[in-house]
């Protein structure tokens, strides 16, 4: 569905590659371009296998034969907002399924709108997200959950960390929420992203964009101690053929659960499709007993 925008990506993310290496054999003549790119960061590689994902499609045929895509033996929504965020180097396009089965279970969900999720991650919930949020707040007037997948999960808890009053539940999947253990071919292309961020952006971004050390908004967030007020929901799956499955979990028994599913295969996972309905559900029902408290 998206082999179009991602082959071009990836071209220009080769381009930027070569003229970095050019750029720093001739550091002395461009002493200050060097100076704003660092090193490369070399995170541990996870010993996984990408081969596990060729699964993802056999999902995607499960789920349609599932009665929860039909909105069978689900709870029914309330018309809050659902804003789902895509993973690293995915669009909104390929969330379309999670799109159509909230809308047909009784959420209003909304597409994230951060186009390609390759890019500084401060600059997409700034420029793209924010704008997002905002809408969806303003048209239910209720507080809104978010749903990321991979990287998206990432920046969900990053935006909830920030908006903590105007988010309701956050629910990850398969996200990298304790730390970047991936696949070597995952950690190669993130590093050409990350250049790219770059040479891109110049000063408009940090020296380290890209990486752990970095000291923006969006990693300081996700530093700070999870808002007690939102319904936080982590599905990981031991098959994960991208991530390590261990850094994708929170360690609280409350807010972890297991779903039988590759890593792409979490976006289209029926098992992950009921956890969904029910973990939006319970945010409700929270929302709810607090109101009659007060």
């Amino acid at each position: 569905m998206q082999h179009a925008p991602v082959s071009a990506l990836l071209r220009r993310l080769d381009r930027s590659t070569t003229n970095l290496g050019h750029r720093q054999k001739t550091a002395k003549a461009h002493s200050a371009a060097a100076k704003r790119e660092p090193a490369p960061r070399f995170y541990p590689e996870a010993g996984t296998s990408l081969w596990t994902e060729a699964l993802a499609g056999a999902e995607i045929l499960i789920l349609h034969a599932s009665p929860v895509y039909y909105g069978f033996g689900v709870p029914r929504g309330d018309g809050s907002a659902v804003v789902i965020i895509p993973g690293f180097l995915g669009t909104d396009l390929y969330l379309t399924e999670l799109f159509a089965w909230l809308r047909r279970i009784g959420y209003r969900p909304y597409f994230s709108g951060i186009g390609i999720n390759a890019e500084c991650p401060n600059l997409l919930i700034q420029r793209r997200l924010t704008q997002t949020l905002d809408t969806a707040l303003a048209e239910t007037g209720r507080k809104v959950h978010l749903i990321g997948h991979s990287l998206g999960g990432v920046i969900a808890r990053s935006v909830a960390g920030q908006r903590p009053q105007e988010v309701a539940s956050v629910t990850t999947l398969a996200a990298p929420i304790r730390g970047t253990v991936a696949h070597r071919a995952v950690l190669r292309v993130a590093e050409a992203v990350r250049l790219s961020i770059l040479e891109e952006h110049g000063p408009h971004v940090l020296p380290d964009c890209y990486t752990g050390q970095c000291t923006c908004n969006f990693l300081d967030s996700l530093r700070r101690k999870f808002p007690v007020s939102i319904v936080e929901t982590a599905l990981y799956t031991r098959h994960d053929g991208v991530l390590d499955w261990r850094y994708c979990i929170t360690r609280d028994p409350a807010v972890d659960v297991e779903v039988p599913s590759t890593h792409i295969g979490m976006a289209f996972n029926p098992t992950a499709y009921t956890v969904i309905a029910e973990r939006l559900a319970r945010a409700r029902s929270r929302a709810q007993s607090r109101n009659r408290e007060s």
